[in-house]
């Protein structure tokens, strides 16, 4: 069956599509949505059938996949992450919501499939009211991976009736949330002693230090 293809307008995003994309969520589905980046693919973070169909898609095996997960917002993360300090806290105070993934130590919480060996997972809250408001009436994260591989950043699609077509057969939901950006995220690992920014993105992290 094909995917539905559903329009939500950021600024304003009508309740009754936004509980038509969550109920999908609830029921194990695989949904793509805007960020302030690259469109990106997601399903509940407690789903892990729906977590394993996404590696499939994404043609990853899911000890190998680097995913990241969206929160509403920070009181979200402590749920997931070991004590931050006060210094990474106020750093992801500033620069969020933005176009940041910051990598974080990882708590028990955090289901296997996510940080398999690795003990980190990285944390996405998107300047985009979309997948914001879908993780708030979810009442949890939702998995999130970008539609493309990072070595194919010139290739990301930006269209959402493209990526429609693209995808129509493999996931539940496109969101049409108008055209999306074709620059990944800044990842910023705060794991170590010193903040380190590991892939140059949209956000530029020297702002907001």
């Amino acid at each position: 069956m094909a995917a539905e293809f559903i329009k939500i307008y950021p600024e304003n995003p009508n309740p009754r599509q936004v509980n038509r994309v969550v109920e999908v969520l609830r029921q194990g589905g695989i949904v793509i949505y805007p960020t302030d980046t690259i469109y990106g693919m997601g399903c509940d973070i407690h789903n892990s059938k729906a977590i394993e169909r996404i590696c499939l898609i994404k043609g990853v095996k899911p000890q190998k996949q680097n995913f990241s997960f969206i929160c509403h917002d920070l009181s979200g993360i402590s749920e997931y992450t070991r004590v931050l300090s006060t210094p990474v806290f106020k750093l992801m105070k500033k620069a969020l919501p933005g176009p940041y993934t910051f990598i974080l130590e990882a708590n028990n919480k955090v289901p296997k499939l996510l940080h398999s060996k690795k003990k980190t997972v990285g944390i996405r809250i998107p300047d985009n009211n979309i997948p914001r408001i879908l993780v708030k009436e979810l009442g949890q994260p939702i998995v999130t991976t970008s539609i493309r591989d990072e070595d194919d950043v010139l290739e990301y699609s930006t269209d959402p009736e493209l990526i429609y077509e693209k995808y129509r057969d493999l996931v539940d939901v496109v969101i049409d949330g108008g055209y999306g950006n074709n620059v990944a995220s800044t990842v910023v690992d705060c794991t170590g002693g010193e903040i380190e920014v590991l892939r140059e993105g949209l956000g530029d992290i020297e702002e907001v230090l």
